[in-house]
Order: structure tokens, then C-alpha cells, then sequence
């Protein structure tokens, strides 16, 4: 069955069309930023059923007839989503795509790189990996929308879509737009807030994952157990882990929405290292609509401020 979300409108009242434009994306995250831009004038398909992982889906032949028929595909792009790929090259030309990392002037960031980079310096086929063979975590790391900023921009990208693709519309979706922006850049700053305390507070994380939120917001970067999304750390690994762990000094540890929580505990067994509550960075079980990317980013500051200020986890 395929997931299909109607959004609401989230400022001024604007037209219903009698037919609402189809928009087709890959996740739940973009899903969330087509909604704030489009209101109700969007019917969206979300192909990735809601908890599933992002890098290891499987799209069924109703996923492809809607992708078919969609009049706009929005998505990450392969190094996200590589079952995507090749059912986007079938796409034929009368259907707009927009790629969100390949947005000009997106801050990209490698596997293990303590800064990114804007994707305007930054070679795709350089990076580009094996995308039938699962996800190895080399090359750019591709959850770039745990940076805020890169999100805002990515709110802008769709909005021009949006408005080529349906030009009688355009007034109604600059004004989602520009309301979606200000939303934005204001939970930005109550986060940058809330995490200011724990600045030179050093985490383990699940895996490696999260350095666009680490990188915007000024933390430590993340210490992470596994360096692929399925991969077991060995032994070797887990021994480099506590060996970070001594260095750094570091506070908690957070297991993952979908991943084993035992690694993490098996990592930080006989350390003073503290088990936070559960990070969700795709949007986890929350429901598909035009808050859940606020709210990803929301819950996932709220359980890193919680652990590091002390509270006992939920």
C-alpha cells in the first residue's frame, strides 16, 4: 500500500485545485519540507514506509506506478536512497526532479570530516559509491538535514519547483515559504541555546550519523559505534570505542531508532559513560506531516540536553 499524505495549509488560505499537483519523495524528512512549501495544494507520496530505513529500502511496483504518474519527484538523491536511483532515470523528462543534495550551495560533509563543505566545491563522482552493495558510509554522508541551514535552503529549492511546476500558485507558495524559513531559524536559535552547555561534552552515538547536527551547533563530534548503518563493530572496533571513550571524557551514549540498543551497551559497560534515551534523526514513528522535521530536530536535542544535564533516561 502506498503511504500517501494530504498536507495542510500552514498560513494564509490559498486555492484548492480540482486535481492537487502529485508530488513524489523519498522519506518522511522530505515529505515533512514539501508540506510546509505546498500546503493543500499537493497530494504527496512518501516512498519509504514510515520507521523503515532509508538506505536499505526495497520500492514495490505500486511505488513505481505513482512514480510514474507523479508530476514532481523530490528527493535526497542516491547516496541517501540508492533503490531510488535508477527508478528516477526511468522518470521520462516531462517530470521535474529536484535532488536536495545536489541544491547549490549545500554544506556537505564526508564520513568522519570534522567540517564540511558547500556542494558548489564538492565532485560527485568523486564521492559516489557502490549503491548496490548496501551502505558502507564512505564518501559524503547524506544525513544533511540534520543541519539546519541546509534545510532552509532546501525549503527555497522547493519552492521554485514548486512554482514552475505550478505557476498560478506561486504567490501562495512563497508566503509557506517564507513562513516556513522564519520557523526555522527560529528553532535554530532556541537549539543552539539549549545546547550551549554542552559544548565540550563528548557522546557516543549508534553510528555515524549525526555530524551536520554536531558541526552546526558546535558540539564535540559524536563518538560512533558502528560506522554503517547494519554493521557489527568487531572487537578491534570496540576496543578503538573505549579508547575514545578514556580520551574524551565522554558523558553519554544514545542508542538509535531501529538499532540495537545492546551495542551501545555493550560498548559502555564498565565506564561512567551514561545511557541517554533514544535519537531518532529520519523522524523515527512520529506522524508524516509539515511538523515532523521540526520536531525530529526538536526531539533530538531535548535527549542529548537531557542526558548531559543529568536527567535519568525515559
Amino acid at each position: 500500500m502506498r503511504m500517501m499524505l494530504s498536507v495542510l495549509a500552514l498560513t494564509a488560505a490559498g486555492p484548492v485545485t480540482a486535481q492537487p499537483l502529485q508530488v513524489v519523495v523519498d522519506t518522511p524528512i522530505t515529505a515533512s519540507l514539501v508540506a510546509q512549501v505546498a500546503g493543500d495544494l499537493a497530494q504527496v507520496q512518501v516512498l519509504l514506509p514510515q520507521g523503515a530505513s532509508a538506505h536499505h529500502h526495497q520500492m514495490r511496483p505500486s511505488d513505481a506506478r505513482g512514480l510514474q504518474d507523479a508530476g514532481l519527484l523530490v528527493w535526497t538523491g542516491p547516496e541517501l536512497t540508492p533503490w531510488l536511483d535508477r527508478a528516477a532515470a526511468s522518470v521520462g523528462a516531462e517530470t521535474p526532479q529536484l535532488r536536495l543534495l545536489e541544491v547549490p550551495g549545500t554544506h556537505l560533509r564526508g564520513y568522519g570530516d570534522d567540517h564540511g563543505h558547500d556542494h558548489d566545491d564538492h565532485a560527485h563522482d568523486d564521492h559516489a559509491h557502490d549503491h548496490d552493495h548496501g551502505h558502507d558510509h564512505d564518501g559524503t554522508d547524506s544525513h544533511a538535514w540534520l543541519d539546519p541551514a541546509n534545510a532552509r535552503l532546501w525549503l527555497e529549492a522547493i519552492e521554485e519547483m514548486l512554482e514552475q511546476t505550478d505557476a498560478g500558485n506561486a504567490d501562495l507558495y512563497a508566503r509557506n515559504a517564507a513562513a516556513a524559513d522564519r520557523r526555522l531559524a527560529d528553532l535554530d536559535a532556541r537549539i543552539q541555546t539549549e545546547l550551549a552547555p554542552y559544548r565540550d561534552d563528548g557522546i557516543v552515538v549508534f553510528h555515524d550519523a549525526y555530524g551536520y547536527f554536531t558541526d552546526h551547533f558546535g558540539l564535540r563530534p559524536a563518538i560512533a559505534v558502528s560506522l554503517g548503518d547494519a554493521s557489527t563493530p568487531s572487537a578491534a572496533r570496540l576496543s578503538q570505542i573505549r579508547d575514545q571513550i578514556a580520551e574524551t571524557g565522554a558523558t553519554c551514549a544514545f542508542p538509535e531508532f531501529g538499532g540495537d540498543p545492546k551495542l551501545v551497551q555493550t560498548v559502555i559497560e564498565g565506564t561512567l559513560v551514561r545511557m541517554g534515551n533514544e535519537l531518532e534523526p529520519e523522524g523515527g514513528m512520529q506522524e508524516i506531516g509539515p511538523g515532523l522535521y521540526e520536531q525530529t530536530l526538536e526531539n533530538m536535542a531535548a535527549v542529548l540536553a537531557g542526558c548531559l544535564g543529568g536527567e535519568q533516561p525515559k
